[in-house]
């Protein structure tokens, strides 16, 4: 469906060692891509396909880019997407592209810095997509925003999310719920970032059983809780971490 979330990426300085963090934390499984002339890893939840893992590209690392996690929103028309981020004050960071037998990306940043990639799939039957909550795949997007207010323009007039609930943070203000169009749940929110946080940027949660266990495998791999346990609206427990290689990542469970 147009204007959601169909794929994630990690870049990361050892793929490596990423793929058996990750697998320790999340229990995928990963299998070699077989792209030509190209690094890339598979990693699954299950049947489920959740993700590809790759070395970040020398000319990111020289740039100061550090491993990170990239989603991939579909779209109807890539170069056409990709144009009207532009328009909307966005930037074009890798024009449109095609990959052999699998569609076609662009990387875009929001007009606050913000990054996502634009997708649409070669032409084919997709897979049936996994139940919400299954263990191992995303469970939420959030975006802490340079201004809530303009992010929601721009997002809604690119991908037509439309709002759900709005939450009370209180000082730390408003936390919007949004959803594609014509779905029946919110796939995320987004908010104002804090004063701390120094840039705009996207955060991936991924599902795990419970809490509690997860954290003690995040800690076994080497990696850090930066926030949490703690129980949000709805009942869910998250936390937010960063991976031995430093690209951050979140998880949500059901309960502690």
């Amino acid at each position: 469906m147009a204007g959601t979330f169909v794929w994630y990426e990690l870049m990361t300085t050892d793929a490596a060692a990423a793929c058996s963090f990750y697998a320790q934390v999340l229990g995928w499984t990963q299998a070699p891509s077989g792209m030509p002339g190209m690094d890339y890893t598979l990693v699954s939840a299950g049947p489920h396909q959740v993700a590809g893992v790759m070395p970040l590209p020398a000319e990111a690392a020289a740039a100061g880019a550090p491993p990170a996690w990239i989603g991939y929103v579909s779209v109807d028309d890539v170069d056409a997407a990709a144009a009207a981020v532009q328009a909307a004050g966005g930037q074009i960071c890798h024009p449109p592209t095609d990959i052999p037998t699998v569609g076609r990306f662009s990387t875009v940043a929001d007009p606050h810095g913000a990054v996502v990639c634009l997708f649409r799939g070669s032409d084919g039957d997709a897979p049936p997509d996994p139940a919400p909550g299954t263990p191992g795949t995303v469970g939420w997007h959030e975006l802490m925003a340079g201004d809530l207010a303009s992010a929601w323009d721009f997002y809604s007039r690119q991908f037509g999310w439309v709002k759900s609930d709005a939450i009370d943070m209180g000082p730390m203000g408003t936390y919007q719920l949004f959803g594609a169009a014509g779905a029946t749940e919110a796939m995320g929110g987004m908010m104002t970032r804090p004063p701390e946080m120094p840039v705009a940027a996207w955060a991936y949660y991924f599902n795990v059983p419970a809490i509690d266990a997860a954290v003690g495998r995040v800690n076994a791999g080497g990696g850090q809780v930066l926030n949490g346990p703690m129980q949000v609206p709805g009942g869910s427990w998250i936390i937010n971490a960063v991976d031995p290689q430093g690209a951050m990542f979140s998880l949500v469970a059901p309960g502690r």
